[in-house]
């Protein structure tokens, strides 16, 4: 996740046109990026709003993640590349409720949780909590603790 900084006009050769480029900067990590304003390749989209945000945490009770299996490595990569390709919220949480349910499982048959799923299962939740930490503009560490007592409140009502 990245805040542009600034828009630059750059040239990458003398035979090419100047072009627009973003200057991003990562909010969890130092450093910059530059990406072209008119580049297909690179997905951007603004972070969702602060009401979006109370929405998504008040729908969890209601999402039915199911844990997807499958031996096949490139399946299961596959299958988890498919739910996250939009980087939207949404699939983000249900991708880490899969895993998440997928790893309880493990646990209960004493048996250890794949690499390709944890791998996911941590992608989709530092997306996930780093939108969600600027949408409800807390930090990133928080929005845990934030989900737990939103989803307890909702219980008690």
């Amino acid at each position: 996740m990245c805040r542009v900084t600034d828009i630059i006009l750059r040239k990458t050769s003398r035979t090419e046109p100047e072009r627009q480029y973003y200057v991003l900067e990562p909010l969890y990590q130092k450093g910059t990026i530059t990406t072209p304003v008119d580049n297909d390749k690179v997905f951007t989209r603004p972070v969702i709003s602060r009401d979006e945000a109370i929405e998504l945490i008040d729908q969890i009770p209601s999402i039915e993640a199911q844990a997807y299996h499958n031996q096949n490595l490139q399946q299961l990569e596959n299958h988890y590349r498919t739910e996250m390709r939009g980087l939207d919220c949404l699939s983000l949480l249900r991708v880490t409720m899969s895993a998440y349910r997928k790893k309880i499982e493990r646990e209960e048959k004493k048996l250890k949780f794949g690499a390709v799923d944890r791998r996911y299962m941590e992608r989709a939740e530092n997306l996930l909590y780093g939108e969600l930490a600027v949408a409800l503009g807390i930090a990133k560490d928080s929005v845990q603790d934030f989900i737990a007592k939103r989803l307890e409140t909702i219980a008690a009502e």
